[in-house]
């Protein structure tokens, strides 16, 4: 049930998901071991395990998913800022040529912003900002 790299659950997809995690903790009760979970499922093994430890810890609600961390989001202030902090140009922020990449962009949100963004988080942040 793994996601491809960079992929996304559908709603359906994160209820399916937390339906096999109720399963799971109803064979953790009942005292099966991570293998026979992980083949009754068809998960795998490190998924019980990382599944079991928290319900031992809290119990049922311990085990219930806590959903995605999400990606960082910039405000309205902060967007406007990189708008016009992009505009001045890479070579006003110290790069030998006037070529913006996502590695710079990236970069700078780093510097000037204090979030960190991944490669494919910038190109998403721009995209979806023009």
């Amino acid at each position: 049930m793994r996601c491809a790299q960079g992929g996304e659950l559908t709603d359906a997809g994160r209820a399916a998901r937390e339906r096999v995690r109720l399963q799971a903790v109803d064979r953790f009760e009942r005292g099966e071991k991570n293998r026979e979970v992980a083949a009754a499922l068809r998960v795998s093994e490190r998924s019980v395990e990382r599944w079991r430890r928290p319900w031992r810890e809290h119990g049922a609600a311990g085990a219930a998913s806590v959903g995605s961390p999400g990606r960082p989001q910039l405000s309205n202030a902060q967007l406007s800022r990189l708008e016009s902090e992009l505009q001045r140009g890479p070579l006003a922020h110290g790069w030998a040529d006037q070529r913006w990449t996502l590695a710079r962009v990236k970069t700078l949100i780093g510097l000037m912003l204090h979030v960190s963004y991944t490669l494919q988080g910038t190109w998403r942040l721009l995209r979806r900002h023009g």
